[in-house]
């Protein structure tokens, strides 16, 4: 059995297609099942048995001896809540609690961190771990990751193998749920769709133009192969960016999407929110060579691959990976 918390969300579902796929069937989705919207992200998939997430704990005390192993994905990932006792319950003490139980039944692990960490990348975007208790993350949810890393890293016992991976900007199918936390791609595709043209944030920083502000875009398939081979090589435990390397602009992003349309691109600039204005990161860019250094040599998409599969085979006829 491999399980996967965060199931029925955006990276957990394309992970278990990405396991089917391996003939990996004996699946256990672990979520919170109550939304209906994200309950699409499973169809078709093959699964041996959904958990509830807070009856999840009660159920590997019972089965622990069946598990190979754990991909903890789940987490509250919205970077605009600012009720910080969410973050602590869903995104610390529980992943706290699989730390634990991954020790104590010798079940290795995977679990999800996130580039939000890095706040406004003062200290660069590097994934040396010696850095982590000097990073400033911008939001609760960044907060959340971060104490989440820097306790993993105080600690004298350790599942027999894990890692961290410190998502960047994650874009592909199956988040159509997300909303207003969805990828700007799927922000955009929805805007062109609907009216042809496409809103950017105007930059508000002397040193950008508008729509120079730059990302690294990683796909959603990129993602999910770094954790097949994370399962498979359970050696060189540790916390590991995974981007694509390169930051790209949202104008690239944005004329990316117009191409995959076969849309003539209009693009029009809007003030970046109040709210999150001064929580804005202009340049994020993964460092890479840790995760490459191990023997991870598979080459990323560019944003214009991976913008094309994901505009022409996912969300133009609607379908799910």
């Amino acid at each position: 059995m491999i399980i996967v918390t965060g199931a029925t969300g955006f990276i957990g579902s394309c992970l278990i297609s990405r396991l089917n796929q391996e003939n990996f069937n004996a699946i256990i989705a672990v979520d919170d099942f109550s939304r209906e919207d994200k309950l699409v992200n499973l169809e078709e998939k093959r699964i041996l048995e959904r958990v509830d997430r807070e009856a999840f704990f009660d159920w590997l005390d019972n089965n622990y001896h069946e598990i190979e192993f754990l991909f903890h994905i789940g987490a509250r990932t919205d970077t605009t809540e600012f009720d910080r006792s969410i973050f602590e319950h869903l995104n610390v003490e529980y992943s706290k609690k699989i730390w634990q139980k991954c020790i104590e039944y010798q079940i290795p692990l995977v679990y999800a961190s996130s580039a939000a960490t890095y706040g406004l990348g003062e200290l660069g975007y590097d994934d040396n771990e010696s850095l982590i208790p000097q990073l400033k993350p911008l939001n609760p949810y960044g907060d959340s990751k971060n104490e989440f890393d820097m306790w993993v890293l105080e600690q004298e016992k350790h599942p027999f193998f894990w890692a961290g991976l410190k998502f960047f900007n994650v874009y592909g199918p199956n988040e159509y749920h997300k909303s207003r936390m969805a990828s700007v791609i799927y922000h955009a595709f929805c805007q062109i769709q609907q009216k042809g043209t496409m809103k950017l944030f105007r930059s508000h920083h002397p040193n950008f133009a508008d729509g120079e502000q730059m990302r690294d875009f990683i796909y959603v398939k990129d993602v999910v192969e770094v954790c097949m081979f994370l399962m498979h090589h359970r050696r060189n435990s540790g916390i590991y960016n995974l981007g694509s390397g390169k930051a790209r602009t949202f104008l690239d992003l944005a004329n990316n999407t117009f191409q995959a349309m076969g849309v003539t691109p209009q693009i029009e600039f809007i003030d970046t929110p109040e709210d999150i204005r001064d929580k804005y990161q202009y340049y994020t860019q993964a460092t890479m060579s840790k995760l490459r250094s191990i023997g991870y040599s598979q080459p990323f998409r560019s944003l214009e691959a991976g913008v094309e599969d994901y505009v022409k085979n996912y969300l133009m006829p609607g379908k799910y990976l």
